[in-house]
């Protein structure tokens, strides 16, 4: 089943507990825009190659469009209309006023030269410029993607409409117009999320087990959190493999060996195991922090954790959502889980919108009622409803999207 179908089956499972007019259904079905680029970029030995962009353009029901750009080599079409839906349900679960969107390109960026990525991504942003605007589609880093390439857009954006507008992107740097706690903004989201849960479930953080697979942004200061907060981090992974220790993990030491070693395979007193073994550990919280798909139907059964929070976009597919049900596994859907950095983009745009900035802290004094008051609303809902948390997340989401398409008179 591809990513998007993995999505549609979601939306129609919510559809189950949800009445609402046929046009609505219809409407979610499928992205308001579609866009695919194919683009020549002069590589540093002279030869031109071609390069395949996309942005979908999901929903504007609520506001402008909102997601990331991410460069990654398995990038397609399918992929990125499934991540445009989800940002779309992200940004209504977070009751902000932004729609979904999301964009990228197929390349690996490990293999060009500085300068190769440069030119990739000034190219790229010359031809989305004509769709994207703090009032129309706002990009954002993603997989991959750094505020030095935000900002690289930024300025050819810029450069193009003739004056400056840093609300275009968010992720910037912050010499360029973005937010404090931005880069910390979807591990500490994830905390607050956490941090309701466990008190629903009655847990302790001191000596609950952890298992995080993903070393980006993401999954590095999420362990960090972790353990600054007394849980047990006892596996961590990148993209070459992951390491075990059943003792616990520093995350600061293991961040440390793998700057100068280049991986995380090699750490002292650790064992070396794959990344599909880390998802199979016996610890009572996993946290997905890498990519789409990662526990499917094959593997559901192997899992053995209590609660699983998804910080990764659409780490879980359908078939492993229902096993995973029918064995008590608490799953925490991604577009609760990973929202707090959707939600500092938010904050982002507001900021550069108002020429006005916020400190690092009353940028989390904001943020942490928002993730505080999603997590018991879909708590209460899952609970009305009897049904998971990811059913009743998507059931608040999309009746705040279908209430915005009502009153635009979208019929």
């Amino acid at each position: 089943m591809s990513v998007f179908s993995n999505a549609l089956a979601q939306l129609n499972k919510a559809s189950e507990f949800l009445k609402l007019p046929d046009y609505i259904w219809e409407r979610l079905k499928s992205p308001e825009r579609t866009l695919q680029f194919s683009f020549p970029v002069k590589m540093d030995n002279g030869s031109i190659k071609i390069f395949e962009g996309f942005r979908v353009q999901y929903s504007s029901a609520r506001g402008p469009y909102k997601g990331g750009l991410r460069y990654h080599p398995k990038t397609n079409l399918d992929e990125v209309k499934a991540l445009a839906f989800w940002m779309s349900i992200k940004c209504a679960v977070a009751g902000i006023p932004l729609g979904g969107g999301k964009g990228g390109i197929t390349v690996d960026p490990k293999k060009l030269s500085s300068s190769e990525l440069e030119r990739l991504t000034l190219a790229f942003a010359r031809r989305l410029t004509p769709f994207i605007g703090p009032e129309l589609d706002v990009p954002a880093p993603d997989v991959n993607t750094t505020p030095e390439i935000m900002g690289w857009i930024v300025d050819e954006y810029n450069k193009t409409i003739g004056k400056q507008n840093p609300g275009v992107i968010t992720g910037k740097p912050l010499a360029y117009g973005g937010s404090q706690g931005r880069g910390l903004a979807t591990a500490q989201g994830g905390m607050y999320v956490l941090e309701e849960i466990r008190k629903e479930l009655k847990w302790q953080p001191k000596g609950v087990t952890v298992a995080v697979q993903g070393m980006g942004n993401v999954g590095g200061n999420m362990a960090n959190l972790l353990h600054q907060a007394g849980y047990v981090v006892v596996a961590m992974s990148d993209s070459r493999g992951a390491i075990y220790n059943p003792k616990g993990l520093d995350p600061v030491a293991v961040e440390k060996y793998k700057k100068e070693k280049g991986e995380l395979v090699g750490f002292p007193n650790s064992k070396t195991i794959s990344n599909d073994q880390l998802l199979e550990l016996p610890v009572v919280l996993l946290i997905p922090a890498a990519l789409e798909n990662q526990i499917t139907k094959d593997n559901a059964g192997r899992i053995k954790a209590q609660v699983i929070l998804e910080l990764a976009n659409g780490p879980t597919t359908p078939e492993a959502d229902e096993k995973l049900a029918k064995r008590g596994v608490i799953v925490v859907p991604d577009v609760l889980g990973n929202a707090g950095g959707v939600t500092v983009s938010y904050f982002e745009l507001v900021q550069n919108l108002q020429q006005y900035y916020w400190s690092e802290g009353e940028v989390y004094e904001k943020l942490k009622p928002i993730m505080i008051s999603a997590t018991k609303q879909i708590l209460q809902r899952s609970k009305q409803l009897k049904t998971t948390l990811r059913v009743a997340a998507f059931v608040v989401a999309l009746e705040r999207i279908s209430q915005a398409l009502e009153v635009k008179g979208w019929q």
